[in-house]
């Protein structure tokens, strides 16, 4: 029983050890992760995404894609941005089209009968999230894939498992060797 206390006591310093180490590496990121991560939760409430506009369609006939994405490019141009558009969100029954774009965090809506622009706001919230999983770095470098997006993503997880497994362990292991004392002095 001895000798298994020692055993319990020593693997237990190295969980603490080791669950210090791994703690204060990853503190800034755990840090934020959480906070982005709040933002993110209460993105709507705190007006991090723009709110989609509602458009009467008065029995007018819907303008084409194309005609959106030209309205779209002319628009951002004036503004002297980047007029690669990442997606279109087109929703008909709101009588919208929303524009995103590829190298800044601008979102147009777009009225889908008439073609104007209704809205031009940041998307706050995409900024935060690039933040959160660690995209941002990957953004900022220009790369086409996200490898620094993908090795953050593991290395925080990982650690976050390890972290939450070793601490589990941190709080069982002293309750085993208590039991274990308790045991020995009774026999």
């Amino acid at each position: 029983m001895k000798k298994k206390n020692k055993n319990l006591a020593k693997s237990t310093r190295w969980y603490r050890k080791t669950h210090r180490i791994v703690a204060i590496s990853l503190l800034l990121f755990i840090v934020i992760m959480s906070a982005t991560g709040l933002l993110l939760a209460w993105k709507d409430q705190l007006g991090f995404k723009p709110s989609t506009v509602k458009v009467a369609s008065n029995n007018t006939p819907l303008i084409s894609l194309a005609k959106i994405e030209q309205n779209a490019i002319q628009y951002i141009d004036s503004l002297k941005l980047s007029t690669a558009i990442n997606r279109i969100d087109y929703r008909p029954r709101k009588g919208i089209a929303k524009v995103r774009f590829e190298d800044h965090f601008t979102e147009l809506q777009i009225n889908c009968y008439t073609g104007e622009i209704i809205s031009v706001k940041t998307r706050t919230a995409d900024l935060i999230e690039m933040i959160h999983d660690g995209s941002i770095v990957d953004y900022l470098l220009n790369f086409k894939t996200t490898p620094l997006k993908l090795i953050y993503s593991t290395i925080i997880g990982l650690g976050l498992l390890f972290i939450s497994f070793s601490g589990f362990l941190l709080w069982l292991k002293p309750k085993q060797i208590k039991k274990n004392k308790r045991i020995l002095s009774e026999q």
